[in-house]
């Protein structure tokens, strides 16, 4: 049966699966993002108190800061517009609040970068010597698809949502059910979250989030912990 009328062809679909796929060798599945800090010192003990943990990040803090990166990044890639590139990929940096949180997109951003030389043989380049940070390399990676923005948002959301729903699973802990409840909880939030994030004009993204800062601070020198942030 054919595909109807303006559906993603097969191979870009299963690109973009492959981008977000927990399964990347880029090391996302190593970060819990605060949570391990949360589970001792913000009372993550219960499946409730995760999943309600999470949908908070995912609307105050990933659709505010990173979704909207990765949305402005992929039309500034498709345009070759270096100079919003360079702009986006700085706004990334300024913005860590903590060194866990700086290291974590530091490193998955050349670790994707590294995974992408095995697939194409022009890729992300530094700016001005400044390290690429994940949001935009996924960008360039994403802008290489015929996926629209928007699906190559919900992509990476969703990647994102794995990833914690796995740290969680870890950490608080949860048994695999309760983890499959949260993400399936996560994925009907993402679809609204993103469009928000699409929707947000270069001034009006932020990444400010104190206790996730606060905790991911904290966690630097947490006695016992499974998770590089």
């Amino acid at each position: 049966m054919p595909d109807p009328a303006g559906a993603l062809p097969a191979s870009s679909l299963l690109q973009l699966i492959w981008l977000a796929s927990p399964a990347l060798p880029i090391g996302g599945f190593s970060y819990s993002e605060g949570i391990e800090a949360g589970v001792e010192w913000a009372g993550l003990s219960t499946e409730a108190a995760a999943s309600n943990w999470l949908v908070d990040q995912l609307h105050l803090s990933l659709a505010r800061a990173d979704l909207a990166i990765v949305a402005q990044a992929i039309g500034a890639w498709r345009a070759h517009d270096a100079a919003q590139l360079q702009s986006l990929n700085a706004w990334v940096l300024q913005t860590r609040e903590s060194a866990e949180f700086l290291l974590q997109t530091q490193q998955m951003g050349r670790s994707f970068v590294e995974w992408l030389k095995l697939h194409h043989d022009d890729v992300a380049p530094s700016f001005d010597g400044l390290p690429v940070t994940y949001p935009v390399a996924f960008a360039f990676a994403a802008s290489r698809t015929q996926a629209t923005v928007r699906d190559s948002c919900l992509a990476f959301a969703f990647g994102w949502a794995e990833n914690m729903t796995g740290a969680a699973v870890k950490c608080v802990p949860l048994g695999q059910s309760a983890g499959q409840r949260m993400l399936g909880r996560l994925a009907e939030e993402i679809p609204g979250a993103v469009d928000r994030a699409i929707a947000l004009a270069p001034d009006q993204r932020q990444a400010f989030s104190p206790m996730l800062a606060i905790l991911s601070a904290r966690h630097e020198t947490q006695y016992s912990r499974l998770f590089r942030s």
